[in-house]
């Protein structure tokens, strides 16, 4: 496939689908979708939004799906009808749902009966019309859906009570959606294709506009960078890291898609038992992971009992990558980790270890058509062999924030450079080393979190007075939670903060240690000072 041709992000599956429409798409709990059938699948998908809906071009469907074979088919499906995709993370609690509905103002929310309770609970004040809920089998053959459906419901009682004012469910969705033809919109390269959340310092999630220029722009990037490591049509990547974060998105979504190939999907990559059964039938020559996924793999005695002859290619984002992982892994599956960097803002890869010159420690030389540079809290550009903050200016940045111009103005000068927020070296010959995080940014197994959403939920309970969150070494999760509290009330213990916490935050927000204080320490202004809490 010529990718020079393509403007959108349909531009990209519809060439896939013409190309390789018998080949092996995406495998979920034993079922195979081939490219035809994900065409099919998603054409119908389209057409009931454009039929059975009265959803125009532009506006945003979310989706809250984990790894499963719905995820392509409505991704591809919302897209092809020209409409906005809203990655939302499963795993949120009812308070962050409601937030990224109403902030993005999302007519139709698809989600999984099992995962349905939150947003069930806060879906009235939000702006969405409809609720399509699908059950984990339910693109799988008879008699297995009914068995996979039933097992969940009924036998491991993974589905709880929760209705929504309008539903439908996502087999009648492609019921009906079969009755008339989907009509491929023809987006342009400028219109948004995906609004990607992510926080920020306030602590308020934003949308990073990014449209389908700038996905376009980042497969080639990422193609170009990787070369002929992948082959057409002839590959089988495992996919553990959620389609919905756009690390995974753009290897399992974009990249291995346009090459005709083939994605494994890990619905629960927690449980590594389950993983290695998943793909232990499959010569797989791609692992997209990340530091902590690859260290408990490593130390999984099924997973080194794995025949790793085909494997020929890992790669690594999300987070840092330790050395001694990165050793770890390469004598156990005998392939080498390369490592990647990049941010939501930026579709998002920005660098990436040549494949012939892996430099371990660094994240690599900026991938083609990106510009770098390190500039001083003055704003001025850092002398070579110095650190400052890494700029970045390229095809693959994002629009801006939706609907936050202040926030934009921000991070995006008038000249198109974004500031990461991450302080960085470069060397002689443009190796991109990260040293420090300018934001106080907290990165838990790969997920962004926070201190000031942390320490506004904190300060909802009635006993807080004060709360402040810090990250903290993790051997597990490269860096979790430190939460400091001054109380206002005597009485209150651990534990009942910390079940405030588990109710209130998703599961790698809530905090790994908290520690009681008299004080917060603050400057003459008032503000935190975190640096001295570390």
């Amino acid at each position: 496939m010529d990718k020079q041709q393509l403007q959108t992000v349909p531009d990209v599956f519809r060439a896939a689908f013409r190309c390789y429409p018998g080949n092996a798409a995406f495998t979920c709990l034993g079922q195979t979708l081939s490219f035809a059938e994900v065409d099919r699948y998603s054409q119908q998908f389209a057409s009931y939004l454009q039929h059975h809906t009265d959803l125009q071009p532009g506006d945003r469907v979310a989706v809250q799906l984990a790894n499963i074979l719905q995820y392509p088919v409505v991704m591809f499906g919302v897209l092809r009808a020209g409409m906005i995709l809203v990655n939302t993370n499963p795993m949120y609690t009812g308070r962050e749902v409601e937030h990224q509905l109403r902030d993005s103002g999302a007519r139709v929310l698809v989600v999984m009966a099992n995962l349905a309770k939150p947003a069930a609970d806060i879906i009235a004040n939000t702006s969405v019309e409809q609720v399509i809920v699908t059950e984990m089998g339910d693109l799988h053959g008879f008699p297995k859906r009914q068995l996979i459906n039933f097992t969940l419901r009924h036998v491991k009682k993974m589905v709880p009570e929760f209705s929504f004012p309008r539903q439908v469910s996502f087999r009648d969705c492609l019921r009906l959606g079969n009755n008339n033809p989907c009509q491929d919109v023809q987006s342009k390269a400028e219109d948004v294709a995906v609004l990607q959340y992510t926080g920020g310092t306030t602590g308020v999630a934003k949308g990073a506009m990014l449209t389908h220029h700038n996905l376009v722009s980042n497969l080639r990037q990422v193609s170009d960078s990787i070369g002929d490591r992948i082959q057409e049509g002839v590959e089988i990547f495992v996919a553990p890291l959620p389609l919905y974060h756009i690390y995974a998105f753009m290897i399992h979504g974009m990249l291995l898609v346009a090459s005709g190939n083939h994605s494994i999907l890990i619905p629960n990559p927690r449980d590594l038992d389950s993983l290695v059964k998943a793909i232990k039938p499959f010569p797989f020559t791609g692992f997209a992971g990340l530091n902590t996924l690859f260290n408990g793999l490593c130390h999984n005695d099924s997973f080194k009992a794995l025949d790793f002859s085909a494997l020929k290619l890992t790669t690594s984002g999300g987070m840092a990558l330790t050395s001694d992982v990165a050793e770890l892994w390469q004598r156990t599956t005998g392939c080498a980790v390369v490592e990647g960097y990049g941010l939501t803002e930026t579709s998002p890869v920005l660098a990436f270890n040549p494949l012939n010159g892996v430099r371990l420690g660094t994240v690599g030389v900026p991938v083609a058509d990106t510009e770098v540079r390190l500039m001083d809290d003055a704003g001025n550009e850092v002398a070579a062999g110095g650190a400052g903050e890494l700029w970045v200016r390229g095809p693959q940045v994002m629009k801006g924030y939706w609907q936050q111009p202040q926030a934009t103005a921000e991070v995006l000068t008038a000249d198109g450079w974004f500031k990461t927020g991450d302080i960085a070296e470069l060397s002689a010959d443009n190796y991109i080393k990260i040293v420090d995080r300018k934001k106080d940014m907290i990165i838990v197994s790969g997920f962004n979190v926070y201190p000031n959403e942390i320490e506004n939920e904190v300060g909802k309970h009635p006993k807080v007075l004060e709360a402040a969150a810090i990250g903290v070494p993790s051997d597990k999760t490269g860096e979790a939670v430190k939460l400091f509290v001054v109380k206002d009330d005597p009485s209150l213990s651990k534990e009942e903060l910390m079940a405030f916490c588990r109710e209130n935050l998703t599961g790698y927000k809530i905090p790994h240690r908290i520690e009681f204080i008299d004080a917060l320490p603050k400057s003459n202004v008032g503000k935190v000072l975190r640096k001295e809490l570390r």
